[in-house]
């Protein structure tokens, strides 16, 4: 396989990123055209250095033809030269109709991705590091991004619940972060991108300040396996950017690590058709600890500033089946909500 061409920072000294989540591709039904629409409004308007796609980009256990429609999706960044990477979502390889080995082995082949199966070792498929170079020498590393597989559903002999990320994803982290720290000789600025959000999410949504809305509960793992404790120790990771839950595009400040969902992108999501389809676009800047977020619709309008969300302490999650939200709970910590600065 050829080598990659290094990811680098404009001569400006900015890098910019477009998310893209949740299309739920299925490959011939009249929503995929608006989908595909969408995601081409965007592309065009912010015109990013690299696109992530962040789960669920296909209805696994719809598409006629799997591997070929999501080789589709990935050649929509192909057609504007814009070099792209993707992490799998709970849809992906539904059925197995298409493992994600097998969808992994096709597309890294593509000249412009820039997504790898990770160690054999270090469970999931798409488990890896991109690094962006220096806009001076295109050489030293000056920001990384993380990606994460998170599964689908857990082994149903422990917990009925998502799937959490495991602890030798948790150590493969640690040992990435501390070689480039090593090698930089302090934290590296990093992202990291998945698609079923930590159970953090609901914490920084509970108990901290918010910007976006919350239309839906967290769809996140019951049991918390220390990742974003790791990232906060590691002192590395500045964000991370979900998908998987298609109303949600709120964003919070933990303990210094943005916690962001993307904006879902396809319409064949079900029960959410007012919900306007659209984009998370991230910009770095060279040398800087910190990014610039917003939303781009796929109308071509632009979100910079979310509806601001005051916390309320811990609220009991609704039941699909109510309509009316559950009275909140006190939180059990004393701490008050911390204002996320603005980058």
């Amino acid at each position: 396989m050829a080598e990659k061409k290094k990811l680098q920072f404009r001569a400006d000294g900015t890098f910019k990123i477009v998310q893209i989540a949740d299309l739920h591709y299925e490959g011939g039904v009249p929503e995929d055209l608006r989908t595909i629409a969408a995601v081409q409004s965007v592309l065009e308007a912010e015109r990013p250095d690299f696109v992530v796609f962040t789960g669920d980009a296909v209805k696994g256990n719809r598409c006629p033809d799997q591997l070929g429609q999501f080789l589709e999706l990935l050649a929509l960044p192909e057609s504007y030269g814009i070099p792209y990477a993707f992490t799998f979502g709970n849809h992906d390889s539904e059925h197995d109709m298409c493992t994600r080995e097998e969808m992994m082995e096709a597309a890294s082949r593509r000249p412009l991705c820039y997504a790898e199966a990770g160690p054999d070792d270090v469970t999931g498929v798409g488990n890896y590091m991109v690094t962006v170079a220096s806009a001076a020498d295109g050489e030293d590393p000056k920001a990384a991004f993380y990606f994460f597989d998170t599964g689908c559903s857990a082994p149903k002999h422990i917990i009925k619940s998502y799937a959490w990320l495991e602890r030798n994803q948790v150590d493969w982290y640690i040992r990435q972060s501390e070689a480039l720290t090593q090698r930089s000789g302090e934290p590296l600025p990093a992202l990291a991108f998945f698609h079923i959000p930590l159970p953090e999410y609901n914490d920084v949504w509970d108990f901290h300040t918010c910007y976006g809305v919350k239309n839906e509960n967290v769809g996140c793992p019951r049991l918390n396996t220390g990742m974003f404790a790791a990232m906060k120790q590691m002192g590395d990771v500045m964000g991370t950017f979900v998908g998987h839950d298609h109303t949600n595009d709120y964003w919070g400040d933990l303990y210094g690590i943005r916690l962001c969902y993307g904006r879902a992108s396809g319409y064949n999501t079900v029960g959410e058709e007012e919900f306007s389809r659209g984009s998370r676009v991230i910009r770095l800047r060279e040398g800087e600890r910190g990014f610039e977020t917003w939303i781009r619709m796929a109308d071509g309008s632009v979100v910079d500033e979310q509806p601001e969300h005051t916390a309320i302490g811990r609220v009991p999650p609704v039941p699909r089946e109510k309509a009316e939200p559950a009275e909140p709970v006190e939180p059990v910590q004393s701490e008050q909500p911390v204002q996320s600065a603005q980058s």
